[in-house]
């Protein structure tokens, strides 16, 4: 029974892909999640940019609104603690925000640290044809 298989693929014989071939595929794998992974790290590095840009602007409003004197609180009008109350609820969720995408984009890094590490021949194709990231 075995001849008869071996008989039937005589002309068709089993042959794998050449080493180079295969380094290519490899390679192509890896750079599609390289690049998610930039993507990804881009995308959070705007938004943490904006964000900060924002929350500083926002602060610098907060504190002209807040007076200077040392009872000012107390003359304060209700309308404008309840706005106060407001820009203090979202600085504080923008600086939670700022917070999370810290520790996102220390992950993201992670991520792209052990892609390099797991596939060194990648790190130094990427290095010969920085314009392929």
């Amino acid at each position: 029974m075995f001849q008869f298989f071996l008989r039937a693929r005589a002309n068709n014989y089993f042959k794998a892909r050449s080493a180079g071939r295969d380094t290519e595929t490899d390679h192509a794998r890896a750079a599609s999640v390289f690049r998610s992974i930039e993507d990804a790290l881009d995308g959070a590095k705007a938004e943490q940019a904006g964000l900060k840009s924002r929350i500083d602007d926002v602060l610098a409003r907060a504190a002209v609104t807040l007076g200077n004197d040392s009872d000012e609180y107390l003359t304060r009008d209700p309308e404008d603690n309840h706005y106060q109350s407001l820009l203090n609820t979202e600085i504080a969720n923008g600086q939670r925000r700022l917070n999370e995408l810290g520790v996102t984009i220390g992950h993201f890094q992670f991520l792209k640290t052990a892609l390099i590490t797991r596939f060194p021949n990648f790190k130094l194709w990427t290095q010969r044809f920085p314009h392929e990231k």
